[in-house]
């Protein structure tokens, strides 16, 4: 069987890392070792970069740049070497999420991110995303009895409605790839919702 790529994505405080361990242990059920990562992350200078990301102001375009910089690390270091050996691999974000932040809320030029998309990933891509949707005000409300927030966790609801609605397009214009979750649901509800798609794999 050919091994998967998985990436979860979504607005921050829509849940999707809730279900990480859930995902893990289903999949481990029928069988596959099963790496699970994040990003930005995922490797010793990309966790570096991650602090850069979440907490230092930059430039958009600085931003998208290192953003790429981590992932080519990502790649190179952990998911490659994972799917050559036949593991699945989960992630916590992927490219999905720079065209939601780095296109969609702050206004990169989207031409820009292609370009670096085919440059970084080559013909790469995740074979499933599970796209954890939530309303804006639902987003919001979670966050505030979150943790100390970061740099985009503080955003104002603008911000959080133009991430969302990139999201929903990169779902409608890539149908195949895309299972878009309700997550403004009781969690229970949500988990049997993910493994249900995850146990289809």
């Amino acid at each position: 069987m050919k091994p998967k790529f998985i990436t979860l994505e979504g607005m921050d405080g829509a849940g999707k890392s809730t279900h990480i361990d859930s995902i893990i242990a289903t999949l481990q059920a029928c069988g596959h070792e099963v790496v699970s990562t994040r990003e930005p992350g995922g490797t010793a200078l990309g966790e570096r970069l991650r602090e850069l990301l979440l907490h230092e102001n930059m430039h958009a375009e600085t931003e998208t740049l290192l953003m790429f910089a981590a992932r080519r690390e990502h790649i190179s270091n952990v998911i490659a070497p994972a799917l050559l050996r036949g593991a699945y691999v989960l992630s916590d974000r992927f490219t999905d999420a720079t065209y939601a932040y780095q296109c969609g809320a702050k206004g990169v030029d989207v031409d820009k991110i292609q370009l670096l998309e085919k440059w970084v990933q080559g013909d790469l891509q995740p074979d499933v995303t599970l796209l954890f949707d939530v309303p804006v005000e639902v987003s919001i409300q979670r966050l505030a009895n979150a943790r100390e927030p970061d740099k985009f966790e503080r955003e104002n609801a603008d911000f959080f409605a133009r991430i969302r609605n990139a999201y929903l397009r990169r779902a409608k214009e890539n149908p195949r790839r895309f299972r878009v979750i309700d997550a403004n649901r009781p969690l229970e509800e949500v988990k049997r919702s993910v493994e249900e798609i995850v146990s289809t794999l």
